[in-house]
């Protein structure tokens, strides 16, 4: 899938948990991440999205389950796309959204310690 009005957030090489000091940009960048996924009903649509039979939806299909006016899902999912977390793409006259797995994956890695990182790979 393109990601069409999608921005590549590129996380920072090192985990704020693996002992070293973190870079300003890469604090800065990983914040704003953060930020964008701290609130319920964006970790709502990350779920929706990621559970829905074909791994998208468009704004149509998360209006219902959220409760939410239609603009208001627009704006949440104009966020997580902004943040690297999903992609977007048009279709006709409708977007559809799909999750980054990659973006996702690189979040837990970094809030994962290193040990636990370890432990996780060897299995």
């Amino acid at each position: 899938m393109e990601g069409v009005g999608s921005v590549k957030t590129d996380m920072p090489a090192v985990s704020p948990l693996a002992g070293e000091p973190i870079k300003r940009a890469d604090a800065e960048r990983l914040a704003g991440v953060l930020k964008a996924v701290a609130d319920p009903a964006r970790l709502r649509l990350l779920s929706l999205i990621q559970s829905a039979p074909e791994g998208e939806a468009s704004v149509s299909d998360l209006t219902a389950p959220l409760d939410l006016s239609q603009p208001t899902v627009s704006h949440h999912l104009r966020i997580l796309t902004e943040a690297g977390l999903l992609e977007r793409e048009k279709r006709g006259v409708w977007a559809y959204y799909r999750l980054v797995p990659s973006a996702i994956a690189g979040i837990a890695d970094l809030l994962t310690p290193p040990r636990k990182r370890a432990t996780k790979k060897a299995r």
